[in-house]
């Protein structure tokens, strides 16, 4: 059974001024909290989503949160905020504008770095002014480091799967193709959808497509080689994730975390005085979004800078995907770099 949320609510944080120099008002957060935190924060995790998700954690990474998981919910208070931009309850593009109405297509231009100043804006609000841990894939490892780069007196651990210090030109014109086809579709619910399938692609690898698809035929029937009509079998799986999704992900959402993505450049951001916090940085050795040497060489540029700063890889055909694919495997990986931690959390509280 998934553990029940300690809470959820809605943080309001109030005005924030973005990196584009838009101030917006009202701004709310939403988040959400297994288990509870420590005055001092050294129990808390935050757990910071990717493109398509939400702070409500267990809903996309039960194998890893939860009781005797990775992030043991047992020991560990495990936050999630749904992050600026998105569609999940924090403020974003379906919010209410000063006008009363809807965002929309008119929702500044928001970064990583904005999303992070919202979290810890919202943590504040709640009495919380530290983290033991930041983990997070794609997006949510972009964030990670972010969190770790702008407030490391503030983060003990910070872990990145799947991402590192910026985000590529082939990253953004794949981002780019997508909100092309969302712009230029007949409507948005086809447009949302076709965006999805191409990003799709960039999650998996080749060798999963073959594994799990081969040539084979749609298997809700048809003949590709005698009907114009007919799908091979990953055609029809494509078909399928663009509809699901298309139900769930608030069009104008994704075009501004899709934009946040590309914009993300961390490379002249140095680890500032003191005491640096730890980085884990996991690569996926058959990951094309977010290639595996990139992870490796910003691993290594923050332990040149003198972070307890390590490269893990995760061997995997699953693609971008793995971090959700392979929860056994990444916890293997993992786990041994929060063992130190963990132990801490054993020790009681000093008086």
């Amino acid at each position: 059974m998934k553990p029940a949320p300690s809470f959820e609510r809605d943080v309001p944080i109030g005005t924030l001024a973005l990196d584009s120099g838009v101030v917006l008002d009202g701004v709310v957060q939403r988040v959400t909290v297994y288990g509870e935190p420590r005055p001092d924060g050294a129990n808390v995790v935050l757990v910071n989503h990717a493109l398509t998700g939400s702070g409500r954690i267990l809903e996309w990474w039960e194998d890893v949160v939860g009781p005797g998981k990775l992030l043991d919910t047992n020991l560990a208070a495990v936050v999630g905020i749904n992050a600026l931009g998105s569609c999940y309850g924090s403020t974003g593009p379906s919010s209410t504008a000063p006008d009363g109405k809807p965002y929309g297509a008119r929702f500044p231009l928001v970064t990583v770095w904005d999303m992070v100043r919202a979290q810890r804006a919202a943590l504040a609000a709640l009495g919380v002014q530290r983290l033991a841990v930041v983990i997070g894939g794609s997006l949510g490892g972009m964030q990670a480091l972010a969190w770790a780069l702008e407030s490391p007196a503030q983060v003990r651990h910070a872990v990145a799967i799947g991402a590192y210090d910026h985000f590529t030109a082939m990253g953004i014109a794949l981002n780019y193709v997508a909100r092309e086809a969302i712009r230029v579709a007949r409507s948005q619910a086809e447009g949302i959808e076709l965006a999805r399938k191409i990003a799709m692609l960039t999650y998996k690898s080749e060798a999963l497509m073959a594994e799990r698809f081969a040539r084979r035929f749609d298997r809700k029937g048809g003949d590709p080689t005698v009907d114009p009509e007919g799908k091979f079998d990953v055609e029809g799986y494509l078909d399928y994730q663009g509809a699901i999704f298309s139900k769930r992900m608030d069009t104008d959402a994704y075009l501004a975390l899709t934009r946040a993505m590309d914009l993300f450049d961390a490379r002249e951001r140095g680890l500032g005085e003191g005491s640096p916090p730890a980085f884990t940085l996991v690569g996926i050795s058959s990951d094309w979004l977010f290639l595996p040497e990139y992870v490796r060489a910003t691993a290594e540029r923050f332990a040149r800078d003198g972070a307890d700063s390590v490269y893990l890889e995760l061997a995997s055909n699953h693609g971008h995907d793995a971090f959700l694919a392979e929860p056994d495997h990444l916890t293997e990986l993992v786990a041994p770099r929060l063992a130190a931690w963990y132990a801490s959390l054993a020790q009681p509280l000093p008086l």
